[in-house]
């Protein structure tokens, strides 16, 4: 059957490597950063950026930089992916929290 990938006769656009089309001049759909990454996991590193910033000097000196470059939600948004990025690394080389490391 033609437009069909093999696999119980779905169409290709449905699948994610498949780009989509548009449809009867609408929009496209089933494009665009859909799902970036876990929500509750990147709420709690947000968290964890805010208590950083207002309690470890390092952090509140990047924190700052970024904040005078762009804006306060850009700039947490920074250190939490930082402090996400030093997590894995923790947790892959088991070793303590390094915040030189961090904010190298």
């Amino acid at each position: 059957m033609p437009g069909t990938s093999g696999w119980f006769g779905e169409p290709r656009s449905r699948l994610p490597i498949i780009p989509a089309r548009s449809r009867r001049r609408r929009p496209k759909w089933r494009q665009g950063n859909v799902k970036n990454g876990n929500a509750y996991l990147a709420w709690a590193f947000v968290e964890a950026a805010n208590f950083a910033h207002r309690y470890c000097a390092e952090a509140r000196r990047f924190y700052e930089r970024k904040k005078a470059r762009t804006n306060g939600i850009v700039a947490t948004k920074a250190l939490a992916h930082k402090l996400a990025r030093d997590c894995y690394h923790m947790l892959k080389e088991q070793q303590p929290f390094d915040v030189k490391r961090c904010f190298a």
